[in-house]
Parts: structure tokens; sequence; C-alpha cells
């Protein structure tokens, strides 16, 4: 069933694109209006495409993330485009990640760098929650790592809950007109270097108390 479900996901995702090529080639030309005028039909049929557009933008990162999230916003209005994006973000994340562990991780292994690979298999959840903070880093890069990795599911999905939490928020208010995007992107690489601080001196605080308690065992 493990290997079924992956399989069925790539025949979906594959199926949508030969589908949709119209809808495709909106996106490619970052025709907005377009796009909207073709989605605006019924409110499952959008639920269905957003959350397929979204699952695409997690496999390959061919579809800028802003664009999707400007139109949940013009679909669904601020609030609920939020979680909508916030909420297929995260389907499609652990769809990607589940087809990589099980049926593509040989195939990647030689694409992904050992470094990156053992990073996120050591720190689990930090270097996930930093890739989907920080606004250089794609999507797709962030699954596909974990996926090749021995990084547990339950560190990978507490990353991207709390990651796109965050860098979803940020995104959202440039469309709402708030924030430019040279502003967002300034703001998260201010919280990506806060939250690396943060992680360093907890790091060295902790690897201190370590060193204390087995100076004092030895002692005794």
């Amino acid at each position: 069933m493990k290997k079924i479900i992956p399989i069925l996901f790539l025949v979906l995702v594959t199926a949508f694109i030969l589908l949709n090529k119209d809808l495709l080639a909106l996106i490619i030309k970052n025709d907005f209006e377009g796009i909207i005028l073709l989605l605006n039909e019924n409110l499952l049929g959008l639920l269905f495409v957003t959350l397929l557009l979204m699952i695409i933008q997690n496999t390959f990162t061919v579809i800028p993330l802003l664009l999707l999230i400007t139109i949940n916003y013009s679909l669904f209005g601020f609030f609920y485009g939020y979680l909508w994006s916030w909420f297929t973000s995260i389907i499609a994340a652990i769809l990607v990640f589940y087809v990589v562990r099980f049926c593509l991780v040989e195939l990647l292994q030689t694409k992904i760098s050992a470094k990156l690979k053992i990073k996120v298999d050591y720190n689990g959840t930090l270097p996930v929650f930093l890739g989907r903070i920080f606004p250089f880093v794609p999507t797709s890069l962030v699954n596909i790592a974990s996926g090749i990795g021995s990084v547990k599911f339950k560190h990978f999905l507490i990353g991207t809950m709390l990651g796109n939490l965050i860098y979803f928020f940020c995104l959202s208010l440039i469309p709402l007109g708030f924030v430019s995007l040279q502003v967002e992107q300034s703001i998260l690489v201010i919280v990506t270097s806060f939250v690396i601080i943060l992680y360093l001196v907890f790091r060295i605080v902790r690897k201190n108390k370590i060193n204390s308690l087995n100076k004092r065992e030895n002692m005794n």
C-alpha cells in the first residue's frame, strides 16, 4: 500500500498536467487574471485544482509559490486563502515525502549532496523548519532531502507545519499590500538568522551542562 499510493499520486499529477495544458501555460506566463478566469467555476473544482497546483509546486518548484498564494487569496479571501495555502502545502509535502522515500530514494540519492542529507538526518526538525522559512530554498529540495534521508516523519511534519505557517503568512501579506517582496525576504532572513542563533546558543548551553555533569560524575 505504501508503494501503491505514491504511484497513484504520480499518475494523478501527470494526468493533471496533460489535461490542463491551458492552465499551465497561463501559470508559466504569470497571467494572473487569466488563471482566475479559468479557475472561477465551482468551489469543489477550485479546491481540487489549487490542491494539485500546490502538489506540483512541492514536487518540481516550477510554479512560483507567491503566485499560488495570490490565487488562493483572490479566490477565497485573505484568511481562508492563507489557511488553504498552508493546509494544501502540508498535504503536498507529505505526499512528496512518501513518494521519494518509498519509490524514488535510490534514483534521487545521487542528486542531493551527502552533506545536506546528513544535516537533515542529524538535526531533524530544525533543518526542515529553516528550509521552509528561508526564502531562497526550493520547497521541493526540502521534501526530497527529507525523503531520501532518515529524518523521522514526525520531525518532517512539525518542521513543515511551523515553517510554512510563518512563511505563508509573510507571503500572504504581499497581495494584501502590507509588505513588498523585498521586505518579506528581509523579514524571513532576519527570522531565519534569529532562529539559527537561538539554536546555536541552546546547543552550547546544553553541551556545557552535559560537560559539567560528566565532570561531577567523574569526580564522584
